[in-house]
C-alpha cells in the first residue's frame, strides 16, 4: 500500500534525523552539518531504503532527492504543517 510505504519512509527519515543529530553533537561538536544530505543518503541506503521502495537506490541519487525536498519544503508558502520527514517521505514515494 502507498500509505504503508510513505509511513515506512517517514519512519526511516525520522531515524536518520535522530542519528544525524547524534552525529552532529558528537562528531561535529554541535556544529551544523552543511553536508547533511549525503550523510542522510548514505545512512538511509545502509539502513534499507532500497527494500522499502523495491529497488536499489544510490546515495548520490538519494542525496539529490533529499536536497530537492528540502528546497521545496522551504519554498512552500504557506509553510507545510507536516514535518520535513513526512513531506519528504511523500516526495520520495513518488520519485522512487
Amino acid at each position: 500500500m502507498a500509505a504503508d510505504r510513505i509511513q515506512a519512509l517517514n519512519d526511516l527519515l525520522v531515524r536518520a534525523e535522530q542519528a544525524h543529530g547524534a552525529f552532529e553533537a558528537t562528531e561535529l561538536n554541535g556544529v551544523y552539518d552543511t553536508e547533511w544530505a549525503p550523510w542522510y543518503a548514505a545512512w538511509a541506503v545502509e539502513h534499507g531504503i532500497g527494500a522499502l521502495v523495491g529497488r536499489e537506490v544510490g546515495a548520490d541519487e538519494l542525496a539529490e532527492l533529499l536536497t530537492g525536498s528540502q528546497e521545496a519544503f522551504e519554498a512552500t508558502v504557506p509553510r507545510p504543517t507536516e514535518s520535513w520527514a513526512a513531506f519528504t517521505a511523500r516526495r520520495l514515494a513518488e520519485a522512487l
